[in-house]
């Protein structure tokens, strides 16, 4: 379903009138804690009277209204905040927030809520520190308490759909020669769906901010994990820029080759983000670079509704290097993973601050953990004698339901979380890395797939590997620059840069002519004041 669109200042005034820390009272007449949260990236609204939200809030004390950026643009919305300096309790905190003292210093209250203290270590922490000293966020992803659950890649690939590869007789694909060899092939037997919608061999994801998709595939390419902004070497700790290695030009000069053999999607470019999900929704799009949580969580309902496993629709990544025997860093130990550069934070507009951090305080409880990410028992998981968690069958069809999940589940999902296991050893924190569970609960065309690749899970399809340096990952630098800075001037520049250019060296007539251009407008940016910064941040890890 399409989200409606509304214009930042209408979404700004949606909770502008909600920011108060004021109290309802709920059926047992016990008092609840009411807090407002508003974060910059798409979600999903749950009913106000959702089950489970409502239990946490009674066990608690305290629940939190939550409101997500809806069809306008990450920043208009937060310089909209800015600009009426009024706040939720909660937002998704970053450098411009910070800048604009919107933040309160959390580090400045935790001494009484060790949950939140000791969520990371002092280590991790101080990488969180701002230039006042102080720390204003914390990073809700990839903090994990006991062992290691990973069954799902959440990060970049290329992927592609299990009827492809079962056509093939499931091959091994390494290249990225190979990997759209196979498409051709599939497309030029198959080109279109059994009811006779055309099919699109491969498309990307371009729009907005979203279009790293499209710029940061060289880096994993060459078998670098996802630094975002650049290439270190682990051994030299030398920052290398992967906008002009051999590599990128290779592979942008063979995405040429694709888009004038009719492969590329040629609407790709111009797409917006609701309209690349409409692509893959109808199950016709056979391959993609992006990362899995852009795309899943939106399309899986609309698979099973339609049964498009049957066709064989769902996605598996490939470890695609550009040329064989490279070691692919697709996938990183999701604690590795930890992006510094954003988080939640509390506003100044916050009435309740010891409220506020008691809030994430408990929703990092295990037992609240369990509820957010299982539900209830013997309603939503059932348990046996050894007090392992699984679903029945009437549960797993319940689980899959989104009128369900709108109605009962409550994730609080951009609220911080501790990952791994529970702290009964047994059950991962959540259903989707059960391994007992996993596997039963794919479609059948992925389990048919995992078989015949002799893997359990997706992270198997790609392999895993551990952090590369302390460094790790960059991003967490590169995406904390002032804009205003000379750093901040220059990264823009390259931005701007990609954006418009990269499109233009995919449907060039004359590949090499317009990569040259490109190239100069490329280094017309200064881009050495960018990478020198990056290169300062690696020598201080």
């Amino acid at each position: 379903m399409k989200k409606r669109l509304v214009s930042s200042a209408v979404t700004v005034a949606l909770f502008i009138g909600l920011i108060a820390g004021v109290t309802f009272q709920s059926s047992d007449k016990k008092e609840i804690k009411h807090f407002t949260a508003f974060f910059s990236v798409e979600g999903d609204n749950i009913d106000p009277d959702n089950d489970i939200k409502q239990l946490i809030a009674e066990q608690i004390g305290a629940e939190c209204e939550e409101t997500w950026l809806v069809g306008q643009d990450k920043d208009d919305a937060i310089n909209s905040l800015i600009a009426t300096g009024k706040y939720p309790d909660f937002v998704l905190g970053e450098t411009a927030l910070y800048e604009a003292d919107a933040l309160i210093p959390i580090d400045e209250y935790w001494d009484d809520y060790p949950n939140i203290k000791e969520y990371l270590s002092d280590e991790q922490w101080e990488k969180l520190r701002q230039p006042d000293g102080h720390i204003y966020w914390i990073p809700q992803f990839g903090v994990s308490h006991g062992d290691d659950v990973e069954m799902l890649h959440n990060g970049e690939a290329f992927w592609i759909q299990t009827r492809v590869l079962k056509w093939a007789g499931y091959p091994k694909i390494t290249t990225i020669e190979q990997y759209f060899d196979l498409i051709e092939s599939y497309v030029q037997a198959n080109p279109t769906m059994p009811d006779g919608t055309e099919n699109i061999p491969f498309t990307m994801l371009c729009d907005d901010w979203r279009y790293f998709c499209l710029e940061n595939v060289p880096q994993f390419l060459d078998g670098f994990p996802n630094d975002g902004s650049c290439m270190v070497d682990t051994e030299t700790k030398k920052v290398m820029d992967y906008n002009v290695s051999d590599t990128a030009k290779r592979y942008f000069g063979k995405l040429n080759e694709e888009f004038h053999k009719g492969i590329m999607d040629p609407g790709a470019f111009n797409a917006t983000y609701d309209q690349y999900l409409d692509k893959l929704s109808t199950g016709a799009v056979l391959g993609m670079v992006d990362q899995w949580w852009q795309f899943y969580y939106t399309i899986d309902p609309v698979f099973k509704k339609q049964n498009l496993a049957q066709l064989g629709c769902d996605y598996v990544p490939l470890p695609v290097t550009i040329d064989d025997g490279i070691h692919n860093r697709w996938h990183t130990n999701r604690m590795a993973e930890i992006d510094y550069s954003s988080g939640v934070s509390i506003t100044t507009s916050c009435k309740d601050i010891e409220g506020a951090m008691k809030f994430v305080s408990d929703l990092l409880e295990s037992d609240i953990i369990r509820e957010r990410f299982w539900g209830e028992e013997g309603k939503d998981y059932s348990v046996d004698e050894n007090g392992l968690f699984y679903l029945t069958n009437e549960q797993a069809e319940k689980k899959s339901d989104s009128s369900y999940h709108t109605a009962h589940m409550c994730s609080y999902s951009y609220f911080p979380r501790v990952e791994g296991m529970l702290d009964d050893g047994i059950n991962a924190f959540s259903m989707e890395f059960q391994q007992n569970e996993f596997f039963r609960n794919q479609p059948v065309d992925i389990q048919e797939c995992f078989k015949a690749y002799g893997v359990e899970n997706y992270v198997d399809m790609l392999g895993k590997n551990e952090a590369p340096g302390s460094w790790y990952p960059m991003y967490s630098y590169s995406d904390s620059i002032p804009s205003t800075s000379e750093c901040g001037k220059a990264k823009n520049n390259i931005v701007a840069v990609k954006k418009i250019w990269l499109p233009q060296v995919i449907m060039a007539d004359d590949f090499g002519a317009a990569w040259d251009q490109y190239m100069e407008k490329y280094n017309a940016c200064n881009p050495q004041i960018y990478f020198d910064y990056l290169q300062q941040k690696v020598n201080e890890n």
